[in-house]
């Protein structure tokens, strides 16, 4: 059965790092199947501290390791943003992307 609602996945820089799932102390992408609930309980995958915007595959590569694939004709929406202004360091341009997902058995999550 196949869920009657849309899930999404986000995908953004972490231009501090992050805790979660574990520490990691420069910039990174993050990953995130967005659920209903807390945020802190959202599957999500980060890649090691790295520049480059992961590629297709390596996309996903990660949502089937959270147990997703792309929706049926979805694809990675990108927009800009800019980083909070309460960082320590200046504001700054980041990507971020949005695409439509579903569980790789088909049923729900």
């Amino acid at each position: 059965m196949t869920s009657p609602r849309a899930l999404n996945a986000l995908i953004g820089v972490r231009c501090c790092g992050t805790t979660v799932p574990e520490r990691i102390a420069g910039p990174c992408w993050q990953l995130s199947v967005v659920q209903v609930g807390r945020v802190d309980e959202w599957p999500v995958f980060t890649w090691p501290t790295s520049a480059p915007v992961p590629t297709t595959g390596e996309r996903a590569k990660a949502l089937a390791s959270l147990g997703f694939s792309l929706a049926e004709d979805a694809e990675w929406e990108w927009c800009e943003d800019t980083t909070p202004e309460y960082h320590a360091h200046p504001v700054r341009v980041v990507l971020m992307a949005a695409a439509r997902i579903r569980p790789l058995d088909g049923g729900t999550r």
